[in-house]
């Protein structure tokens, strides 16, 4: 017999508890995989987890690491284009923060930098020696950029705690989110120190007709592109074979 999806997450929770007589923090997700189909919309995945005692919660979730270059156009003689541009070898595809209570209440500088808790604390290392002013300049554009797409959060989430123990948090995926393996950091804060911390797996991936053709595509983009042409073709020709008939 199914069970139904509240009462399903309230035993998970049930036995997050449990575990964490024994530990100071225990945590898991709804889901570890997202799976990208044709029709996909976007998603929500639930954090859960249990303290040991009273104390903060932060979660962390980062994509995959990947190279983005960050270009600055300007106009010359009336055409726009590139005049510098940074390259960051090792940017997060995607990056969004939770927290029970504000993080300027919660942990300490030094804590927010060595975990890199929050956009002003993410590492964004530039793969050549960048001016400071520059550097700040195009970091903040690469950020900008993540935002409007969706993929780094505008505003801090919230953590809820259910009692003293037990928490929670929705963390959303839109539809361009980035396939791969991402992180999911869950920090138990006292004093404004982490005290304990951990990790869990989250994997984002294509499946179905949609994964068919990105391997295509990536393998074969000589006949990808052939076929993505015919394809245009055709239609164009039935559109038009159409409406000469109206």
């Amino acid at each position: 017999m199914k069970l139904p999806a509240a009462l399903l997450a309230l035993c998970l929770v049930a036995l997050v508890a449990l575990s964490a007589r024994a530990q100071q923090l225990v945590a898991d997700l709804s889901n570890h995989l997202i799976a990208i189909t044709t029709g996909f919309t976007g998603t929500e995945v639930v954090l859960f987890g249990a303290t040991d005692g009273a104390g903060d919660v932060a979660v962390v979730v980062t994509g995959p690491r990947t190279p983005i270059t960050v270009r600055r156009k300007a106009r010359t003689a009336g055409i726009w284009i590139n005049r510098a541009n940074v390259a960051f070898p090792q940017a997060p595809s995607f990056y969004v923060v939770a927290t029970s209570r504000p993080l300027q209440q919660t942990v300490s500088p030094p804590q927010l930098e060595r975990h890199q808790i929050g956009l002003d604390h993410l590492r964004l290392e530039p793969e050549t020696e960048v001016p400071a002013e520059r550097l700040a300049e195009f970091r903040e554009a690469l950020i900008r950029n993540k935002q409007r797409d969706g993929l780094y959060g505008t505003d801090t989430g919230t953590v809820t705690f259910l009692g003293d123990r037990l928490f929670r948090t929705n963390v959303y995926f839109p539809s361009n989110v980035p396939t791969g393996l991402y992180t999911v950091n869950v920090l138990l804060i006292r004093d404004n120190e982490v005290v304990s911390a951990q990790t869990t797996p989250l994997v984002v991936s294509k499946i179905g007709f949609s994964a068919d053709v990105f391997e295509f595509a990536r393998g074969q983009p000589i006949a990808y592109g052939v076929l993505a042409v015919a394809g245009a073709v055709a239609a164009g020709w039935l559109a038009a074979a159409a409406f000469r008939r109206v």
